[in-house]
């Protein structure tokens, strides 16, 4: 079972719990506990906040929005330089050179003209932040993603044409439907392409997500405890 978030909660007992389950989960799939990052998702969250998961060790954070990052990073990173950084939001084009230059992983890849962006920066700024492909697998029209028919061609355009090194997928999958069949695809069009990297998983669903294969899980609320939503946007 996933820890039930709480809206108060002390986040460094969430964090402990949410690892504690990572492991659990680890263990009832035959994994080790390493094979599997925890990227504590940071939205809203006060740096005076993160300050207390990153002295109780925890060092790789996931955050929506370039803007907001930007204000709370910096500062806790020059103190903590090993910290590890993800965008695990929707990335406008626009915001593609602030993207390259602050975050380390990006899990969210998802039409050519962002491709196109990200290897233009990745070049000018010769930094090159591990990429995620998004796959909208439950085919929603108002969430960020490609299709899942569309994938494989797209991760060929990302490769060949703008030459990106992408390391993984990422899916979110439908808040009214089961995760696993979500999973599994995500699982079968990764493996098709040569993928290792799994993102999948939030707090309701980490867990399993562990057990059906994921490398990276997203997963705030239950660490850090109910926070108010983003705007219908959610873009970064």
């Amino acid at each position: 079972m996933n820890p039930t978030p709480d809206p108060t909660p002390d986040p460094t007992t969430g964090l402990e719990n949410v690892r504690r389950a990572v492991a659990e989960a680890c263990a009832r799939a035959g994994r080790e506990p390493g094979s599997v990052t925890l990227v504590a998702a940071s939205k809203t969250v006060p740096p005076e906040i993160l300050e207390r998961t990153v002295e109780a060790g925890h060092l790789v954070y996931g955050e929506n929005r370039v803007q907001e990052a930007k204000a709370k990073w910096p500062e806790l990173r020059s103190r903590c330089p090993d910290l590890e950084l993800h965008l695990i939001g929707p990335l406008q084009s626009n915001k593609a050179r602030e993207a390259v230059a602050l975050f380390d992983v990006i899990h969210s890849v998802d039409r050519p003209g962002l491709a196109a962006a990200l290897a233009r920066e990745c070049a000018r700024q010769d930094r090159k932040p591990r990429l995620f492909v998004q796959v909208n697998t439950g085919k929603e029209p108002q969430k960020a993603g490609v299709l899942p028919d569309d994938a494989d061609a797209f991760l060929t355009d990302c490769r060949e044409t703008h030459g990106l090194d992408v390391v993984g997928l990422m899916c979110i999958p439908p808040a009214d439907e089961p995760p696993e069949p979500h999973f599994t695809m995500l699982t079968e069009i990764a493996a098709h392409n040569g993928l290792d990297l799994l993102s999948m998983g939030m707090s309701t669903d980490f867990a399993t997500a562990v057990e059906y294969g994921a490398t990276h899980v997203r997963v705030g609320s239950a660490i850090f405890g109910s926070r108010p939503p983003l705007n219908p946007s959610g873009t970064a």
